[in-house]
């Protein structure tokens, strides 16, 4: 790893929001998160270019540095799901982390981690077995941290910074999960 990057590591990261608690958890301990996106998972397109925006703007805002791989996937998403929509979370992480791990592993970071992993709604135990194969498969480190607990005060943060605040996972199926529970609760 060369001197630039000794204190820096790349943060996968899923959407503006999820990231401004793990920014300054990861500020607070010395370390600058390189933040790195890639989510071909996030539909429709509208919704991909929103989160994407917001991030472009928080990061210019707070002066850290982005990488953006744009990559919109919908039909490599669909066609790598299907017909097993109910799992497709670990489709879901596997492709941005294993991403995540090739870019830290090609240009010099030797360790990685996600904004995934301020989620209380994530699969933790799924997400850190599937870092831990792709930071093995590219020969760098997969830095776990717990930022859950920063969950609901980052969010806030988010609010009052005022970002675009999406009402989903990302994924079409999630949107449409998230229409089903309302509808039920509606019937209630």
């Amino acid at each position: 790893m060369n001197d630039n990057n000794k204190s820096k590591i790349l943060m996968h990261t899923c959407c503006a929001p999820c990231s401004v608690y793990c920014i300054d958890t990861l500020r607070a301990q010395g370390t600058e998160p390189v933040s790195f996106w890639f989510n071909p998972n996030i539909h429709p397109f509208t919704e991909y270019k929103a989160r994407k925006k917001t991030l472009v703007e928080y990061s210019e805002s707070i002066g850290m540095k982005l990488i953006i791989k744009n990559e919109y996937g919908l039909r490599s998403f669909i066609s790598a799901v299907y017909p097993d929509f109910d799992n497709r979370c670990s489709y879901c992480y596997e492709v941005r982390l294993d991403e995540t791990a090739k870019y830290a592993s090609e240009n010099g970071f030797d360790r990685f981690t996600t904004t995934l992993l301020v989620s209380p709604y994530q699969n933790h135990e799924l997400i850190c077995d599937i870092a831990e194969a792709s930071a093995a498969r590219y020969g760098v480190k997969f830095e776990y941290h717990d930022f859950r607990p920063g969950f609901r005060e980052g969010q806030e943060k988010a609010r009052e910074l005022g970002m675009y605040m999406q009402k989903y996972c990302g994924c079409v199926f999630s949107e449409e999960d998230r229409y089903k529970k309302r509808k039920k609760k509606n019937q209630e």
